[in-house]
């Protein structure tokens, strides 16, 4: 059964923070107008989640059923590996600046492009792998801005835990966790073999500790688009219906 479309338009937006022009993919809804109000969803990875978690085709389909409210999909494309460890990853140069950019630059120019609520509660931020651990990062640093993460198995560190543990509003933040139980041994861009789920688990100890708005799901899968494409629908219904 074919659904009406959504649409995807191309931006270019000039980030003073990051010092240069960054790609958004933004995927409207078939029905969109601008006498509606929408929530906007932030991706990172946003080429992967458009091509490989084809989550353009499973909004349109959850917005026909009635089964989401209204929604946005900014994606955010990285443009190579190193580009996107620079900016995901807690230790890169520009992890710090790409937050910024998130937060002071991106919200803005969307509030004052699109029909947004202006409140935390109508932005989330979603992610996969690196792109999970920045979202975690941005929305831990920025309660009143973000208001949702999506994180499908994000890369957790000492940073990461941290971050969490030293999270001031808790309750402001509504988050969707999921991790792979067979994401033992994931080979990581910088080459090495790294445990996933161990660390996951601790993370998720810790924001069940805070008392974070929290759903956690281990799925039985390993660390690749096959199973985070498969989730994709529940994570949207989980969080937008």
């Amino acid at each position: 059964m074919s659904h009406a479309r959504g649409t995807i338009k191309d931006y270019t937006f000039s980030s003073k923070e990051l010092g240069e022009d960054i790609q958004l993919l933004v995927y409207l809804p078939a029905a969109f107008s601008p006498l509606y109000k929408y929530s906007i969803i932030i991706a990172q990875d946003g080429r992967d989640y458009f091509q490989l978690g084809r989550i353009g085709r499973t909004a349109d389909e959850l917005l026909e059923n009635n089964e989401i409210d209204n929604i946005i999909i900014v994606g955010i494309p990285y443009k190579n590996v190193e580009d996107r460890r620079r900016k995901y990853h807690p230790e890169g140069e520009q992890h710090q600046a790409y937050i910024r950019f998130l937060a002071h630059e991106l919200v803005p120019f969307l509030d004052e492009e699109f029909p947004t609520y202006q409140m935390g509660m109508g932005r989330a931020l979603l992610g996969d792998s690196l792109g999970a651990t920045v979202s975690l990062m941005a929305a831990v640093e920025y309660p009143h801005t973000f208001g949702k993460v999506l994180m499908q198995s994000p890369m957790v560190n000492d940073h990461v835990l941290k971050a969490v543990k030293e999270a001031k509003e808790p309750h402001l933040l509504n988050i969707y966790h999921v991790i792979g139980k067979e994401e033992t041994a994931v080979k990581t861009t910088s080459n090495e073999i790294s445990d996933f789920l161990t660390p996951n688990r601790e993370l998720s100890k810790v924001i069940f500790e805070k008392k974070f708005p929290y759903f956690y799901e281990e799925f039985s899968g390993n660390h690749t688009w096959t199973y985070w494409q498969k989730d994709i629908k529940q994570a949207l219904i989980k969080m937008f219906s």
